[in-house]
Protein backbone atom coordinates (compact mmCIF):
# COMPACT_ATOMS: atom_id res chain seq x y z
CA UNK A 1 0.00 0.00 0.00
CA UNK A 2 0.90 3.56 -0.39
CA UNK A 3 1.86 5.27 2.44
CA UNK A 4 0.48 9.10 2.80
CA UNK A 5 3.42 11.24 3.38
CA UNK A 6 2.58 15.46 4.06
CA UNK A 7 5.76 17.18 2.63
CA UNK A 8 4.79 20.05 5.22
CA UNK A 9 2.89 20.09 8.01
CA UNK A 10 0.10 22.41 8.27
CA UNK A 11 -0.86 22.59 12.05
CA UNK A 12 -3.87 21.28 13.52
CA UNK A 13 -5.29 24.51 14.79
CA UNK A 14 -4.24 26.53 11.71
CA UNK A 15 -6.73 24.19 9.98
CA UNK A 16 -9.26 24.01 12.82
CA UNK A 17 -9.38 27.52 13.40
CA UNK A 18 -8.88 28.92 10.09
CA UNK A 19 -11.70 27.96 7.74
CA UNK A 20 -10.70 30.42 5.23
CA UNK A 21 -7.43 31.28 3.43
CA UNK A 22 -6.43 34.78 2.95
CA UNK A 23 -3.52 35.39 0.88
CA UNK A 24 -2.29 39.18 0.51
CA UNK A 25 -4.35 40.49 -2.51
CA UNK A 26 -5.05 37.14 -3.83
CA UNK A 27 -7.46 34.28 -3.12
CA UNK A 28 -9.68 34.09 0.15
CA UNK A 29 -11.85 31.20 0.63
CA UNK A 30 -11.94 27.62 1.93
CA UNK A 31 -8.71 25.69 1.81
CA UNK A 32 -9.44 23.20 -0.35
CA UNK A 33 -6.91 19.46 0.18
CA UNK A 34 -5.82 18.41 -3.30
CA UNK A 35 -4.30 14.68 -2.92
CA UNK A 36 -1.11 14.22 -5.08
CA UNK A 37 0.04 10.71 -5.66
CA UNK A 38 4.22 11.63 -5.98
CA UNK A 39 7.47 9.94 -6.01
CA UNK A 40 9.43 11.23 -3.09
CA UNK A 41 11.95 13.13 -5.80
CA UNK A 42 14.10 16.26 -5.87
CA UNK A 43 12.01 16.72 -9.38
CA UNK A 44 9.48 18.11 -6.86
CA UNK A 45 11.61 21.21 -5.62
CA UNK A 46 8.92 23.61 -6.54
CA UNK A 47 5.96 21.95 -4.57
CA UNK A 48 8.35 21.21 -1.91
CA UNK A 49 9.25 24.96 -1.84
CA UNK A 50 5.57 25.97 -2.32
CA UNK A 51 4.48 24.13 0.45
CA UNK A 52 7.54 24.95 2.81
CA UNK A 53 7.05 28.77 2.54
CA UNK A 54 3.23 28.62 2.46
CA UNK A 55 2.36 29.70 -0.63
CA UNK A 56 0.05 26.71 -0.79
CA UNK A 57 -2.07 27.56 2.02
CA UNK A 58 -1.74 30.95 0.61
CA UNK A 59 -3.52 30.18 -2.41
CA UNK A 60 -6.24 28.11 -0.51
CA UNK A 61 -4.61 24.73 -0.92
CA UNK A 62 -3.62 21.78 1.39
CA UNK A 63 -1.22 19.03 -0.19
CA UNK A 64 -1.25 15.74 0.60
CA UNK A 65 1.53 13.62 -0.65
CA UNK A 66 0.88 9.92 -1.51
CA UNK A 67 4.11 7.99 -1.96
CA UNK A 68 4.56 5.90 -5.07
CA UNK A 69 7.93 4.17 -6.80
CA UNK A 70 7.53 6.00 -10.15
CA UNK A 71 5.38 8.78 -12.38
CA UNK A 72 3.91 5.93 -14.01
CA UNK A 73 2.42 4.03 -11.24
CA UNK A 74 1.51 7.41 -9.65
CA UNK A 75 -0.75 8.13 -12.68
CA UNK A 76 -1.89 4.56 -12.66
CA UNK A 77 -2.92 5.57 -8.89
CA UNK A 78 -4.65 8.73 -9.72
CA UNK A 79 -6.71 7.43 -12.93
CA UNK A 80 -8.14 4.38 -10.39
CA UNK A 81 -9.18 7.13 -7.83
CA UNK A 82 -6.52 6.86 -5.47
CA UNK A 83 -5.67 10.57 -5.78
CA UNK A 84 -6.56 13.30 -7.14
CA UNK A 85 -3.52 14.32 -9.32
CA UNK A 86 -0.32 13.16 -9.75
CA UNK A 87 3.19 14.20 -10.81
CA UNK A 88 4.80 11.58 -13.60
CA UNK A 89 7.09 12.04 -16.78
CA UNK A 90 5.58 12.36 -20.36
CA UNK A 91 5.73 8.66 -20.78
CA UNK A 92 3.39 7.68 -18.73
CA UNK A 93 1.11 10.08 -20.06
CA UNK A 94 1.25 8.65 -24.06
CA UNK A 95 0.87 5.21 -22.11
CA UNK A 96 -2.40 6.02 -20.58
CA UNK A 97 -3.29 7.58 -23.98
CA UNK A 98 -2.88 4.79 -25.94
CA UNK A 99 -4.83 3.04 -22.95
CA UNK A 100 -8.00 4.88 -23.76
CA UNK A 101 -7.40 6.72 -20.63
CA UNK A 102 -8.82 10.11 -20.61
CA UNK A 103 -5.46 11.53 -18.53
CA UNK A 104 -4.66 15.88 -19.04
CA UNK A 105 -1.61 17.51 -18.27
CA UNK A 106 -1.82 20.87 -16.75
CA UNK A 107 1.83 21.89 -16.23
CA UNK A 108 5.63 21.06 -16.62
CA UNK A 109 7.17 21.43 -13.29
CA UNK A 110 10.59 20.88 -14.35
CA UNK A 111 12.68 19.28 -17.43
CA UNK A 112 15.16 17.20 -16.40
CA UNK A 113 18.33 14.48 -17.23
CA UNK A 114 18.82 11.17 -14.80
CA UNK A 115 18.80 8.30 -16.43
CA UNK A 116 21.69 6.31 -16.66
CA UNK A 117 22.29 2.46 -17.57
CA UNK A 118 25.04 0.65 -14.79
CA UNK A 119 26.62 -2.60 -14.93
CA UNK A 120 29.62 -3.67 -13.11
CA UNK A 121 33.02 -3.27 -14.70
CA UNK A 122 34.03 -7.04 -13.76
CA UNK A 123 31.26 -8.38 -16.12
CA UNK A 124 32.96 -8.29 -19.62
CA UNK A 125 30.75 -5.37 -20.99
CA UNK A 126 32.31 -2.45 -22.15
CA UNK A 127 30.52 -1.00 -24.42
CA UNK A 128 26.21 -0.40 -24.75
CA UNK A 129 26.59 -3.16 -27.61
CA UNK A 130 28.09 -5.48 -25.22
CA UNK A 131 25.06 -5.90 -23.69
CA UNK A 132 22.80 -7.92 -26.84
CA UNK A 133 21.42 -10.69 -24.83
CA UNK A 134 21.72 -9.52 -21.72
CA UNK A 135 19.08 -9.40 -18.78
CA UNK A 136 18.78 -5.38 -18.02
CA UNK A 137 16.71 -4.19 -14.94
CA UNK A 138 13.94 -1.22 -15.96
CA UNK A 139 11.03 -0.16 -14.12
CA UNK A 140 8.74 -0.90 -16.98
CA UNK A 141 5.83 1.29 -18.49
CA UNK A 142 7.98 4.14 -17.00
CA UNK A 143 10.43 6.73 -19.36
CA UNK A 144 13.06 5.07 -18.27
CA UNK A 145 12.22 1.83 -20.40
CA UNK A 146 11.77 4.30 -23.69
CA UNK A 147 15.32 5.81 -22.74
CA UNK A 148 16.71 1.99 -22.62
CA UNK A 149 15.01 1.41 -26.18
CA UNK A 150 16.09 4.63 -27.64
CA UNK A 151 19.97 4.14 -26.33
CA UNK A 152 19.88 0.61 -27.93
CA UNK A 153 18.70 1.93 -31.44
CA UNK A 154 21.04 4.84 -31.05
CA UNK A 155 24.05 1.57 -30.92
CA UNK A 156 22.88 -0.57 -33.73
CA UNK A 157 20.24 -2.61 -31.61
CA UNK A 158 16.47 -2.60 -30.47
CA UNK A 159 14.78 -3.53 -27.33
CA UNK A 160 13.73 -7.55 -28.51
CA UNK A 161 17.63 -8.06 -28.53
CA UNK A 162 17.86 -7.81 -24.35
CA UNK A 163 15.76 -9.55 -21.55
CA UNK A 164 13.76 -6.75 -19.62
CA UNK A 165 13.19 -7.60 -16.10
CA UNK A 166 10.68 -5.47 -14.11
CA UNK A 167 12.95 -3.65 -11.32
CA UNK A 168 11.58 -0.99 -9.18
CA UNK A 169 14.28 2.33 -9.09
CA UNK A 170 15.00 1.78 -5.55
CA UNK A 171 15.94 -2.25 -5.75
CA UNK A 172 18.15 -1.79 -8.76
CA UNK A 173 21.47 -1.88 -6.72
CA UNK A 174 20.04 -5.40 -4.63
CA UNK A 175 19.33 -6.35 -8.01
CA UNK A 176 22.65 -5.65 -9.29
CA UNK A 177 25.02 -6.70 -7.14
CA UNK A 178 22.82 -10.17 -6.12
CA UNK A 179 23.13 -10.97 -9.97
CA UNK A 180 19.70 -11.09 -11.17
CA UNK A 181 20.62 -8.61 -13.76
CA UNK A 182 23.31 -7.79 -15.90
CA UNK A 183 22.91 -4.10 -15.80
CA UNK A 184 20.01 -1.24 -14.65
CA UNK A 185 18.44 1.53 -15.89
CA UNK A 186 17.57 3.94 -12.91
CA UNK A 187 17.17 7.70 -12.53
CA UNK A 188 18.53 9.62 -9.69
CA UNK A 189 18.80 9.47 -6.70
CA UNK A 190 19.64 6.06 -6.91
CA UNK A 191 21.61 5.74 -9.96
CA UNK A 192 24.47 8.32 -7.31
CA UNK A 193 23.69 5.61 -4.49
CA UNK A 194 25.21 3.03 -7.06
CA UNK A 195 28.49 5.08 -7.94
CA UNK A 196 28.71 5.64 -4.41
CA UNK A 197 28.73 2.71 -2.90
CA UNK A 198 30.26 0.96 -6.49
CA UNK A 199 32.80 3.50 -7.37
CA UNK A 200 34.80 1.92 -9.89
CA UNK A 201 33.75 -0.89 -10.01
CA UNK A 202 30.85 0.09 -11.56
CA UNK A 203 30.31 1.56 -15.36
CA UNK A 204 27.91 4.06 -15.85
CA UNK A 205 26.05 5.22 -19.13
CA UNK A 206 23.20 8.28 -20.08
CA UNK A 207 20.44 7.16 -21.10
CA UNK A 208 18.60 10.36 -22.33
CA UNK A 209 20.75 11.24 -25.09
CA UNK A 210 20.38 14.75 -24.23
CA UNK A 211 16.78 15.00 -24.62
CA UNK A 212 15.18 16.34 -21.89
CA UNK A 213 12.10 14.49 -20.13
CA UNK A 214 9.00 16.32 -18.80
CA UNK A 215 7.92 16.54 -15.01
CA UNK A 216 4.21 17.28 -15.33
CA UNK A 217 1.03 17.33 -12.73
CA UNK A 218 -1.98 15.28 -14.67
CA UNK A 219 -5.26 14.43 -13.80
CA UNK A 220 -8.52 13.38 -14.95
CA UNK A 221 -9.66 15.37 -17.77
CA UNK A 222 -13.31 14.95 -15.07
CA UNK A 223 -11.36 16.63 -12.37
CA UNK A 224 -9.90 18.84 -14.50
CA UNK A 225 -12.77 20.14 -15.75
CA UNK A 226 -14.59 20.29 -12.37
CA UNK A 227 -11.21 22.13 -10.88
CA UNK A 228 -10.07 25.02 -13.22
CA UNK A 229 -9.75 27.36 -10.30
CA UNK A 230 -7.88 24.72 -8.14
CA UNK A 231 -5.50 24.68 -10.66
CA UNK A 232 -5.36 27.93 -11.54
CA UNK A 233 -4.35 28.53 -7.60
CA UNK A 234 -1.99 25.42 -7.69
CA UNK A 235 -0.11 26.62 -10.79
CA UNK A 236 -0.34 30.63 -8.89
CA UNK A 237 1.65 28.51 -5.91
CA UNK A 238 3.71 27.13 -7.83
CA UNK A 239 4.63 30.10 -10.03
CA UNK A 240 5.42 31.65 -6.70
CA UNK A 241 7.89 29.28 -5.36
CA UNK A 242 9.76 29.44 -9.20
CA UNK A 243 10.17 32.79 -8.19
CA UNK A 244 11.67 32.09 -4.97
CA UNK A 245 14.14 29.17 -6.32
CA UNK A 246 15.15 31.53 -9.12
CA UNK A 247 16.41 34.14 -6.80
CA UNK A 248 17.29 31.88 -3.85
CA UNK A 249 19.20 28.87 -4.81
CA UNK A 250 20.70 27.96 -1.87
CA UNK A 251 18.21 28.19 -0.05
CA UNK A 252 15.62 26.18 -2.56
CA UNK A 253 18.18 23.82 -2.49
CA UNK A 254 18.21 23.07 1.38
CA UNK A 255 14.43 22.96 1.44
CA UNK A 256 15.03 19.80 -0.77
CA UNK A 257 18.05 18.46 0.88
CA UNK A 258 16.60 18.86 4.42
CA UNK A 259 13.11 17.38 3.52
CA UNK A 260 14.72 14.60 1.18
CA UNK A 261 17.80 13.86 3.52
CA UNK A 262 20.42 14.31 0.94
CA UNK A 263 23.86 15.06 0.96
CA UNK A 264 24.95 19.10 -0.02
CA UNK A 265 27.74 17.41 -2.61
CA UNK A 266 24.54 15.41 -4.65
CA UNK A 267 22.62 18.51 -4.36
CA UNK A 268 24.87 20.52 -6.05
CA UNK A 269 26.06 17.50 -8.48
CA UNK A 270 22.17 17.33 -9.91
CA UNK A 271 20.68 20.43 -9.26
CA UNK A 272 22.69 21.81 -13.02
CA UNK A 273 20.34 18.83 -15.09
CA UNK A 274 17.04 19.91 -13.88
CA UNK A 275 15.40 23.04 -14.94
CA UNK A 276 12.81 24.04 -12.08
CA UNK A 277 10.32 26.34 -14.38
CA UNK A 278 7.03 26.05 -15.15
CA UNK A 279 5.74 25.45 -18.99
CA UNK A 280 3.78 23.89 -21.12
CA UNK A 281 5.53 23.13 -24.51
CA UNK A 282 5.48 22.23 -27.51
CA UNK A 283 9.14 20.71 -27.27
CA UNK A 284 7.18 18.03 -24.99
CA UNK A 285 4.07 17.22 -27.41
CA UNK A 286 7.09 16.54 -29.81
CA UNK A 287 8.89 14.22 -27.55
CA UNK A 288 5.77 12.32 -26.78
CA UNK A 289 4.82 11.70 -30.10
CA UNK A 290 8.81 10.00 -30.51
CA UNK A 291 7.74 8.28 -27.81
CA UNK A 292 4.50 6.79 -29.20
CA UNK A 293 6.50 6.12 -32.58
CA UNK A 294 8.87 3.90 -30.47
CA UNK A 295 5.40 2.58 -29.19
CA UNK A 296 4.20 1.43 -31.75
CA UNK A 297 7.12 0.46 -33.66
CA UNK A 298 8.22 -1.74 -30.93
CA UNK A 299 4.38 -3.38 -30.72
CA UNK A 300 3.72 -1.77 -27.10
CA UNK A 301 0.55 -0.80 -27.93
CA UNK A 302 -2.10 -2.02 -31.07
CA UNK A 303 -2.91 1.34 -32.05
CA UNK A 304 -1.55 2.50 -35.23
CA UNK A 305 -2.55 5.79 -35.31
CA UNK A 306 -0.85 8.76 -34.08
CA UNK A 307 -2.89 10.61 -30.43
CA UNK A 308 -3.24 13.72 -30.45
CA UNK A 309 -1.34 14.69 -27.40
CA UNK A 310 -2.43 17.98 -27.76
CA UNK A 311 -6.33 17.40 -26.76
CA UNK A 312 -4.58 16.07 -23.77
CA UNK A 313 -3.22 19.41 -22.17
CA UNK A 314 -5.04 21.75 -20.49
CA UNK A 315 -3.51 25.25 -20.69
CA UNK A 316 -5.75 27.57 -19.35
CA UNK A 317 -4.51 27.20 -15.63
CA UNK A 318 -0.44 28.34 -16.76
CA UNK A 319 -1.59 30.54 -19.26
CA UNK A 320 -3.62 32.64 -16.34
CA UNK A 321 -0.11 32.89 -14.36
CA UNK A 322 2.61 32.26 -16.91
CA UNK A 323 1.27 33.44 -20.16
CA UNK A 324 5.07 32.94 -21.70
CA UNK A 325 5.30 29.74 -20.60
CA UNK A 326 2.65 28.23 -23.26
CA UNK A 327 3.32 27.47 -26.52
CA UNK A 328 1.51 24.37 -27.85
CA UNK A 329 0.22 24.24 -31.00
CA UNK A 330 -3.32 23.00 -31.82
Amino acid sequence: MSRVVLTAVIPVAAVVLAGTSCSPGGYSGPLETVTVAAVPTELNALVYVAEDRGYFQENGILFELKDYDSGAAGAAGMLSGEADIAVAAEFPIVRQVFNKMDIVNFGTIAKYENTYIIWLADSGSRTIQDLRGKRIGVTLTTISEFYLGRTLELNGMNIEQVTLVDVKAPDSEKALAEGKVDAVVTWEPWADRINRRLGDKAITRAAQSAQYAYWNLVGSRGWVNNHRGTIERIVRALGQAEKYAAGNQDEAKAIVRELMNFEETYMDAIWPHYQFTLSLEQSMVIAMDDEARWMMGNKLTEDTVMPDFAAHIYADGMKAVKPEAVNIIR
